[in-house]
């Protein structure tokens, strides 16, 4: 039985003849989330709810209440699974959502825990949406967070203090750079990450992005620059230094999904070092995303991948670094509009951010939050 926060604070703001604007000039927060608390989707933390109370001129008990609600059984959800891979019954998925649609994701666990989860998959079925029912145990908060779709391990980092410091939760939805914009751009989630290159230009995604969002409704946020490169093995038993050394008959490589940069990333390199694509021995093994890819070399299933510095760091394994990318955040303009999005801008320019991108991934964060478009 999980609580729920009632608040009476637009009937005590209106008794007391206070404008929105005016109790949140008092209260040092702005007028949006003001709004967000009286409609329900955002609760305040103590600091906030204290201040509402003594601006107003009643007790926090009087302005905010506890109502419990009856024991639920699990329900049965059509929701819309995103995942890379086809997903498989029985599988956990946190939930969102999107306006009038509910969005599954689902998740996986880690070495040592289980996954957080709202539900699981009952029931697959073959349609174009990827379609799902789903058994969710709540549906509490759903409405209330937001679903970033992309490759880049380090936005952890950034869901997690998005979460801490305003309450909202970020799913992280894994998906190659291309899958990440296509479910951006069918409403399927909030925010994409995308690291495309553009092979005439060299320009990191905006090339992609105006070719795939044509009226121009769009605005991307720079997250940071980053190091892509070999991952190898802790102490580079392999002695793989180069490209050139993934043909070895030795070297077992893993590569990456189609639609990922990386994977684009190693095609032009194998290209330009006139490495034959075929020679490579894992060429055709896939693994979704970074993690998943370094993960590979640490349990000894493959001995090199191309992926970020971030990830190397991750498991303590080697890293040669091969090229510079700039990983950007994509998102609809009136997807800017809402408070989730708002505090995830804000949480974008704070120093703390950029300090443990900097240190934990090793990322430039010189232009973290800056808006191109």
């Amino acid at each position: 039985m999980k609580p729920r926060v009632e608040n009476r604070l637009a009937e005590v703001r209106k008794s007391r003849g206070v404008r929105a604007a005016e109790l949140a000039r008092r209260v040092h927060v702005s007028r949006q989330t003001i709004y967000a608390i009286e409609a329900g989707t955002y609760v305040p933390n103590t600091e906030v709810a204290l201040h509402l109370a003594r601006e107003l001129e009643v007790t926090v008990d009087e302005l905010f209440a506890i109502r419990r609600g009856p024991e639920t059984s699990p329900e049965s959800l059509r929701a819309e699974v995103l995942s890379a891979d086809k997903p498989t019954q029985g599988q956990p998925v946190r939930i969102c959502q999107m306006g009038t649609r509910w969005v599954g994701v689902p998740v996986s666990a880690s070495p040592y825990f289980m996954p957080e989860a709202d539900g699981i998959i009952k029931r697959t079925r073959a349609s174009r949406n990827g379609s799902s029912e789903l058994v969710v145990f709540s549906k509490d908060d759903a409405q209330k967070r937001l679903i970033l779709a992309g490759c880049d391990p380090a936005t952890g980092l950034l869901a997690r203090m998005v979460e801490r410091t305003t309450g909202v939760e970020i799913i992280s939805a894994s998906a190659s750079s291309k899958l990440a914009l296509t479910w951006l751009k069918e409403g399927k989630v909030h925010i994409a990450g995308s690291h495309l290159e553009d092979p005439k230009t060299g320009e990191f995604n905006l090339p992609f992005i105006r070719r795939e969002f044509p009226d121009q409704d769009f605005t991307v946020v720079t997250f940071a620059r980053w190091e892509e490169g070999l991952v190898v093995a802790h102490g580079n038993p392999k002695r793989i230094h180069k490209v050139e050394d993934l043909a070895r008959i030795n070297v077992r490589a893993v590569n990456r999904e189609h639609g990922s940069g990386s994977r684009a990333l190693l095609d032009k390199l194998l290209e330009k070092s006139g490495v034959n694509s075929h020679n490579v021995r894992g060429y055709q093994r896939i693994a979704y995303g970074h993690l998943a890819a370094a993960y590979c070399v640490v349990s000894g299933e493959a001995d090199v991948c191309l992926a970020t510095r971030s990830a190397a760091k991750s498991f303590h394994l080697g890293f040669i670094p091969l090229h510079s990318e700039r990983y950007d955040l994509v998102m609809r303009k009136r997807t800017t509009e809402l408070h989730a999005v708002k505090a995830f801008m804000d949480v974008l320019q704070r120093a703390m951010l950029r300090r443990k991108l900097e240190v934990l991934a090793g990322y430039d964060t010189s232009q973290t939050g800056a808006v191109l478009v």
